[in-house]
């Protein structure tokens, strides 16, 4: 695939230390069509699986594959609308996936979107993977999970701080899959990019091992492609329970 000049993107996804199975995705499109780029830019996708034995992997590959094939074949002139689009009809992928094959019912997965089009940052998600914007130093999540603890905190219930290692930490509000109907977050507007920005989208394999402190300085300091690599790293040096995936893009 041709890669546009404007961004520098690298991405990758490992099984972790612990897991046997990589139950992660993730995808990157841009179109080989200038006017389609133009209206759709690049997308990057990352998807954290759960479900059983297989049914983990398959629904995050569900979930990359609809999404980018959605996407990128939208005649929508809005990106958002076209990514909530994308969303619903790999939700409703995932679902017929289950239905076809008892052994795989109730699989789903987390997933986040992103598109850069133009100067312009358009996004989508659903469940605890997340999208994180680093700017002047400055690292700050984009993303809201959908989970019990954050719902807690939310609601003062819970103290940010006691959030880290509560028990139930890891069980998800919303999943792609699994309810009836599916209502991806959506950013009110596009957020415009500038110069040296940095985003990055990644499941809980990462964020839940690292400091936001750890992760800004990785992404300060290095190329997107030597960020991915330091930052696996660093997820390993903490254990890394769980698979580990991230795309980072860098605006140059």
């Amino acid at each position: 695939m041709r890669l546009r000049p404007g961004v520098e993107i690298a991405g990758l996804t490992d099984v972790g230390c612990q897991r046997e199975n990589n139950e992660d995705s993730y995808g990157y499109w841009e179109s080989e069509d200038d006017a389609v780029f133009a209206r759709l830019g690049r997308l990057a996708i990352v998807a954290d699986g759960m479900g059983g034995h297989e049914g983990g992997q398959i629904a995050s590959h569900i979930a990359v594959e609809a999404i980018q094939h959605t996407y990128s074949s939208a005649s929508e002139t809005d990106p958002e609308k076209a990514l909530i689009a994308a969303f619903v009809e790999a939700h409703h992928s995932i679902q017929q996936r289950g239905k076809e094959n008892r052994g795989l019912q109730g699989m789903g997965t987390t997933c986040t979107a992103c598109a850069i089009v133009g100067a312009k940052l358009y996004y989508a998600h659903v469940g605890d993977s997340r999208l994180y914007l680093l700017r002047k130093g400055t690292l700050r999540p984009l993303s809201r999970d959908h989970s019990l603890v954050a719902r807690l905190v939310e609601t003062g219930i819970i103290r940010q701080e006691d959030a880290e290692n509560h028990p139930q930490k890891h069980v998800l509000t919303a999943a792609l899959g699994v309810a009836d109907e599916i209502e991806p977050d959506v950013p009110a507007e596009p957020l415009s990019l500038e110069k040296s920005d940095v985003v990055l989208i990644c499941t809980d394999g990462l964020w839940g091992q690292l400091t936001e402190a750890e992760l800004k300085d990785a992404l300060i300091s290095n190329t997107p492609t030597d960020a991915c690599q330091a930052l696996l790293r660093l997820a390993k040096d903490h254990g890394a329970p769980d698979n580990v995936t991230l795309q980072i893009a860098r605006i140059v």
